[in-house]
């Protein structure tokens, strides 16, 4: 078995249920390439082990992931040439310039890695609890199945903290709904379990003590189905939502989302790829906490510019 340092890798069952656990917990599980790759790598093995039948995907500590990592020591240290530079960010367009170079490694690193797992030839079952916000979402629709402790809540707050039209892997209208996500978004608001569970997104509310045996318990009930029926459910779901556009409206968003990058690039003078409090957003290092959506009010969120 590999040994990790961003994640932990463990089956349980005699091999039948795999679990990889996100484990950056002082950095709320922020995603940076380290994490990113091994969890790739952590898919990998899951789905390669015929053994394995079901994979769970959770996160160590308080929080599931806290979305992109922005500037932990970590974080930039990994992307600064020198002994701690990861490998790849010289390949697949890491040495490239500009636009280009961002593109690719966000389409690499964010976009297709994700569709990836989202394609993955086991069942999987994200297992989140606390904040789950931006890129955390990523992960977690990534899977097949979500089961939320009662104190999750969800969020994407990249529009009004960084000035952006969502994250790399925009599912956020096939999740949410479409009106819900120009709330969300054009917001900053969050909605709790009990409400995603309402949704659809949600499959089960567990308390947050009783998350990780409630979880597996769910997890060996549909690791007793013949892995044939439970891939071709997969499949002919995956199937009937590529038809109806997923793949598509995904590949068209990931495109937007580089033309926001690049629209901040241009009007900066320093060319930070994201909106920043000057242009009238909330500064992300120094926020209120998010606040939940509630049906009968209205609260300013950022001033008018």
């Amino acid at each position: 078995m590999t040994e990790y340092t961003h994640i932990n890798y463990e089956t349980v069952d005699d091999g039948r249920i795999a679990r990889i656990i996100l484990n950056r917990p002082r950095a709320r599980n922020a995603q940076h390439r380290g994490l990113l790759v091994e969890l790739g790598d952590a898919f990998t093995a899951a789905e390669a082990d015929d053994t394995v039948r079901v994979v769970i995907l959770s996160g160590a500590g308080p929080i599931f992931s806290s979305g992109h990592d922005m500037g932990s020591p970590e974080s930039l240290a990994e992307r600064t040439p020198g002994p701690d530079l990861h490998p790849t960010f010289e390949i697949n367009g890491g040495t490239r310039q500009g636009a280009e170079g961002r593109m690719l490694g966000e389409w690499h690193y964010f976009f297709q890695n994700t569709l990836r797992w989202r394609n993955l030839r086991k069942i999987t079952i994200a297992q989140v609890q606390g904040t789950v916000y931006a890129a955390g979402l990523m992960l977690m629709w990534a899977c097949d199945l979500i089961v939320a402790a009662d104190n999750a809540a969800f969020a994407d707050v990249v529009g009004t903290r960084l000035g952006m039209c969502g994250v790399e892997y925009f599912a956020h209208p096939w999740e949410f709904g479409p009106r819900k996500t120009k709330e969300l978004m054009l917001t900053g608001d969050s909605i709790d379990a009990v409400e995603a569970h309402a949704l659809g997104m949600v499959s089960k509310v567990f308390p947050l003590d009783d998350l990780d045996a409630r979880t597996l318990e769910f997890a060996r009930r549909i690791a007793a189905l013949p892995t044939m029926t439970a891939l071709l459910i997969k499949e002919s779901v995956n199937q009937t939502v590529d038809n109806m556009g997923f793949h598509n409206a995904l590949q068209s968003c990931f495109t937007l989302h580089q033309l926001n990058h690049a629209h901040w690039a241009e009007v900066h003078e320093n060319h930070y790829p994201v909106g920043l409090p000057e242009d009238g957003l909330i500064d992300w290092r120094s926020a209120p906490p998010v606040a939940p959506s509630v049906v009968d009010q209205v609260r300013a969120t950022a001033p008018v510019v």
